[in-house]
């Protein structure tokens, strides 16, 4: 894998999710010195329309935002990615099981355990307002070798060290 010329960025600016993420993402890009288109979406039909903007400017990659909508749609951007062969990274486990080139975000199994010591802690007696906020602390990066192949990318030995899962 190389680095892509131009990467693309699909979001869903109607959300806090998708306002919350933006900044960030154009940050890391300027940080990288990597050009970046950002494709909103917030329908079905904009799903398409974004693919079809990736495709007229040229992005050889896409970073799916983090967003339920896209969670719900998911089966739609993965069946865009692949028919467009375009890399795709996600930020759901579940993405890169369904089909999707990769994922990296928070574990979600992780994340549950943390709430049952919370709710364990409440059921105690402890009071909500005086628990600490937590965030996730542990993350996942899965990478699927069926979609690379059928991508003709090849991964390279030291990104699938460090994977947390390699889907083969």
């Amino acid at each position: 894998m190389s680095k892509a010329d131009v990467v693309a960025f699909l979001v869903n600016t109607t959300t806090v999710e998708g306002t919350s993420q933006l900044p960030d993402v154009l940050a890391a890009a300027h940080a990288a010195g990597q050009q970046i288109i950002v494709l909103n979406a917030s329908t079905e039909e904009d799903i398409n329309s974004a693919f079809t903007q990736l495709v007229e400017q040229r992005a050889k990659a896409l970073l799916v935002g983090s967003e339920p909508f896209f969670t719900f749609r998911r089966a739609q951007i993965i069946a865009l990615a692949r028919h467009h062969a375009i890399p795709t990274m996600y930020q759901g486990k579940g993405d890169a099981e369904a089909g999707g080139l990769m994922s990296y975000g928070a574990s979600i199994t992780d994340m549950y355990r943390q709430a049952g010591v919370y709710v364990s802690r409440i059921l105690k007696g402890a009071r909500p307002a005086e628990l600490p906020v937590q965030q996730p602390t542990k993350f996942e990066l899965v990478i699927n070798l069926k979609t690379a192949k059928s991508l003709g990318l090849e991964v390279p030995p030291t990104l699938l060290a460090l994977a947390d899962e390699v889907i083969e």
